[in-house]
């Protein structure tokens, strides 16, 4: 099994538990930044931001990761199915994981596993040869 085959949205999944068993939920509101923008509003950057934006990052790239056949993707759709439904327990299960942005990472995973298989047979479908008629 190569790195490959690794969902890298479970990065998303093991920064959201480390930051809130280290800090607590209440991290999730403390600013990292702030800029005052030209209209005069202040757009306030959090930790939970932060992971949302780290998550949609590891979801486009597990979704161009999907458009390759071979064996590691394989194994990789089935990795992220785990991690769907381990993240989807512990939404349902641990009151730490009942905010908004771990349920944005829920449906992210949840994401990564539909397109991960619909892009797969897709692409599979494509690399189908037939051979030609003369």
């Amino acid at each position: 099994m190569s790195l490959r085959s690794l969902p890298l949205i479970v990065l998303a999944f093991i920064l959201y538990n480390a930051l809130v068993l280290l800090f607590g939920v209440d991290v999730l509101d403390k600013n990292l930044f702030e800029i005052h923008m030209l209209s005069g509003g202040i757009w306030k950057f959090n930790w939970g931001h932060l992971i949302i934006l780290a998550t949609l990052m590891l979801l486009f790239i597990e979704l161009v990761k999907s458009t390759y056949t071979n064996a590691s993707s394989l194994v990789d759709h089935g990795l992220s199915m785990i991690v769907f439904i381990a993240c989807l327990i512990e939404f349902l299960m641990t009151p730490q994981a009942a905010t908004s942005v771990f349920f944005l990472i829920v449906v992210a995973t949840a994401i990564d596993v539909v397109a991960g298989f619909t892009i797969g047979i897709r692409v599979a479908q494509r690399d189908l040869t037939f051979g030609t008629s003369n």
